[in-house]
């Protein structure tokens, strides 16, 4: 006689889950801020908007860690992919003036390991305190049979506030204007098929010391959150346009907030580029073309201001702990040319 099914032959722990959730709410309850109604654990998350808000419109971006992954299985360190999870949905909604206000993760895996997964989590839990925002829900997905064995995949969700009338759009950019480029923690979480494939091919060792780093470290640096430091030069300053710098790099992700008929020229060597990019290339024998387009070769944010404001810009945003440099300036596109170049 054929033995009958339960939920349990499928292979999804539902004692797991209820452990998952029950070490989630500690971390997700030092996020809380002000207009979270209710805890995390329920079937829906709420938030109640400010009243300091007259025209309160709301931002919203979502994305992942693409295969930045993969290495973080190889490793075995998951500690820091739930900071880059946060990090490159609240930077982007950053671009257009929003204070990011929560945050939802998606958690998917084939079997749920307890321990890895409140790692993940922690990650998050940690760049949601960076970027000051709740982490106020999420889903977690355990589905056999989709996953290898030890592997997850990660998205994310932000949603954000910015007053109608501070929307950051890049409409008053003109030729002039300059652009200033905010440090870079190392690559982020763009630009990993890449590098695994470097990696692969010259065979390194994860151990081999890249400036004061190993080569795991620099790769497994988490995603730098520039929202908390970005709000505090708004005050001071008029920003009149910024682009996170994702996959593309500098040459694709700064046309996205140009007027038309303008032009970023970038000046290379107008700042430091950390070591792990100077290492890629030459291991992997990359073009400067290509790595530009890649890679963010050390500049995370570009913020663009008028000429009269950029040193005090720059000094309010080393005030805030940020190594800023003057990287390049806004000009007239002429025909035939790319509406960002390197020279």
């Amino acid at each position: 006689m054929t033995k009958p099914l339960s939920y349990a032959d499928s292979g999804v722990s539902i004692d797991a889950g209820d452990e998952l959730v029950e070490r989630i709410k500690p971390l997700a309850k030092k996020t809380l801020i002000p207009g979270v109604l209710g805890s995390i654990g329920g079937f829906g998350a709420l938030f109640e908007v400010s009243k300091e808000y007259r025209e309160p419109v709301l931002v919203t971006g979502t994305d992942g860690v693409g295969t930045k992954l993969k290495l973080a299985f190889t490793l075995n360190r998951h500690d820091t992919v739930g900071q880059d999870l946060v990090g490159m949905s609240v930077n982007d909604i950053l671009v257009q003036g929003a204070k990011s206000l929560f945050f939802l993760d998606y958690y998917a895996c084939g079997h749920l390991d307890v321990d890895i997964a409140e790692q993940v989590v922690g990650g998050v839990a940690k760049g949601c305190e960076l970027a000051g925002c709740a982490l106020i829900g999420g889903e977690t997905a355990e589905m056999p049979g989709m996953y290898p064995e030890g592997e997850y995949d990660l998205a994310g969700f932000a949603v954000g506030v910015v007053e109608k009338s501070q929307i950051i759009d890049g409409t008053t950019i003109k030729p002039g204007d300059i652009v200033l480029g905010l440090a870079s923690s190392g690559p982020h979480s763009n630009g990993f098929s890449l590098i695994r494939k470097v990696i692969d091919v010259c065979g390194a060792s994860w151990d081999e010391k890249i400036g004061d780093k190993t080569l795991a470290d620099c790769v497994m640096e988490p995603t730098r959150i520039y929202v908390k430091q970005v709000l505090a030069v708004m005050k001071e300053v008029q920003i009149k346009g910024m682009a996170h710098i994702t996959g593309g790099g500098l040459v694709e992700n700064v046309p996205r907030v140009l007027p038309e008929n303008t032009q970023c020229v970038i000046h290379p060597g107008s700042w430091q580029r950390p070591a792990i990019f100077d290492w890629l290339q030459e291991k992997g024998n990359i073009a400067d073309t290509e790595m530009y387009r890649v890679f963010n070769n050390g500049i995370g944010m570009v913020v663009i201001v008028a000429p009269e404001d950029a040193d005090k810009a720059q000094k309010a945003f080393e005030l805030q702990g940020e190594k800023v440099s003057r990287i390049g300036e806004i000009c007239e596109l002429k025909d035939n040319e790319a509406p960002c170049v390197i020279r």
